[in-house]
C-alpha cells in the first residue's frame, strides 16, 4: 500500500502485495458474508416494521436499532476493506466521509448493548416499574443519546483535522484508516481516553446488571441454568464487539511478530482479524438477541424463507 504523507513532499511506499487469486478470493468471501448477514438483518427490520407488537416494546426497539447499526457498520467496514486491498490508497477527503459512519456505528454497538442490559435488569429486578421506566418515548431518547455520545467522540477529530492539517493533506492520497486520517496527537490521545472510558462504563454496567439478574433469578426460583446460558451468550457478544477497541494494539503486535518481509502473512492476519472483529459480531447479534426470542423468531421465519400465505376462495364460480 502507498502511504502518502500530506505534510511533506515525500511518499513512503509500503508495498503489501498478494496474489490476485488470494485477494479476489478474500474479497469475494467478505462480500458474500456481508450480503448474507445484511439479508438476515434486513429481514429482521422488515419483521419489526410489519408487527406493531414489537414497536411498543423497548427491548425490541433497542434490538432493532442494534441490527440497523450493524448493517451500517458492516457495509462501511467491508467497503473500507475492499478499498484497502484493491486501491490501497484513496483521497483523504473521501476517506473521511466513509470512515465517520464506520466509527460512529462502532462506538454505538457497546453503548446499545449496555442499555439492553439495563433494560433486561429493569424487566427482571424491577418488573412493577418496567412499563413506567421503559416507555417507547424514553427508548427513542436513549437511542438519541447513544448517537449523541458517539458523535461527541468523533466530531472533535474532524475539527482538529481541519484546524491542524493543511489543505494539501485533504487532497492527498493515503491508506484509509482512523489513525492515518486523524493522525494528530490530540486525536490519538482522545481516542484512547474515550475507548478506556467506554470500556469501563460498559463493562461495569454489564457486570452489575448481569450479577443482579442472576441473584434475582435464583431468589425467584427461576430457571437459573437458562439464565446463565443467556448471560454467557450476551457476554460473548459483548466481548466480540469490544475487541474493536484493542484492534490498534492487535495490529501493533502483528507488526512486531511478523517482520517486514512477511507481507503475505501480515495480509492474512489482517484478513482474519477483520473477519473476527468486524464480521463475526454482526453475525452473532441476530442469533443472540433475535432468533433466541420465541416471539420474534415465529414472525421472522415467515419472511426469511419468503413464504406467503394466500387465502383462496372456497366458493368457486360454477360454469
Amino acid at each position: 500500500m502507498n502511504l502518502t504523507l500530506g505534510d511533506s513532499n515525500v511518499t513512503v511506499r509500503v508495498t503489501y502485495h498478494d496474489t490476485l487469486f488470494t485477494t479476489v478470493g478474500r474479497n469475494v468471501t467478505v462480500v458474500i458474508l456481508g450480503i448474507t448477514i445484511n439479508y438476515i438483518n434486513a429481514t429482521m427490520l422488515h419483521t419489526f416494521n410489519k408487527h406493531r407488537i414489537f414497536k411498543l416494546n423497548a427491548r425490541y426497539i433497542l434490538f432493532i436499532h442494534l441490527v440497523f447499526n450493524d448493517m451500517i457498520q458492516l457495509t462501511t467496514s467491508i467497503f473500507l476493506y475492499i478499498l484497502a486491498t484493491v486501491f490501497n490508497t484513496i483521497y483523504v477527503s473521501f476517506c473521511v466521509l466513509i470512515i465517520i459512519p464506520a466509527i460512529l456505528t462502532t462506538l454505538n454497538t457497546p453503548l446499545n448493548l449496555a442499555f439492553m442490559a439495563a433494560e433486561c435488569y429493569i424487566a427482571v429486578c424491577v418488573p412493577l416499574r418496567y412499563n413506567y421506566i421503559c416507555t417507547v418515548r424514553r427508548t427513542y431518547i436513549v437511542i438519541a443519546v447513544i448517537w449523541t455520545v458517539s458523535s461527541l467522540s468523533v466530531l472533535p477529530d474532524v475539527f482538529i483535522l481541519l484546524a491542524t492539517e493543511p489543505l494539501q493533506f485533504l487532497n492527498s492520497q493515503a491508506y484509509c484508516s482512523r489513525d492515518t486520517v486523524f493522525r494528530s496527537t490530540y486525536s490519538l490521545k482522545k481516542r484512547d481516553a474515550s475507548h478506556i472510558l467506554c470500556l469501563v462504563v460498559v463493562w461495569f454496567t454489564l457486570f452489575y446488571t448481569y450479577i443482579r439478574i442472576m441473584f434475582a433469578a435464583k431468589a425467584a426460583n427461576a430457571d437459573a441454568k437458562k439464565t446463565r446460558n443467556t448471560l454467557l451468550l450476551h457476554g460473548f457478544q459483548v466481548l466480540l464487539c469490544m475487541m474493536v477497541y484493542v484492534q490498534p494494539m492487535l495490529f501493533q503486535v502483528l507488526t512486531n511478530l511478523f517482520p517486514g518481509e512477511e507481507k503475505s502473512v501480515y495480509l492474512l492476519c489482517m484478513y482474519v482479524t477483520f473477519v473476527i472483529i468486524q464480521i463475526l459480531p454482526c453475525f452473532a447479534s441476530p442469533i443472540v438477541y433475535g432468533l433466541r426470542d420465541k416471539t420474534f423468531r415465529k414472525y421472522f421465519k415467515r419472511y426469511f424463507f419468503c413464504t406467503i400465505t394466500i387465502n383462496t376462495q372456497t366458493n368457486r364460480t360454477k360454469k
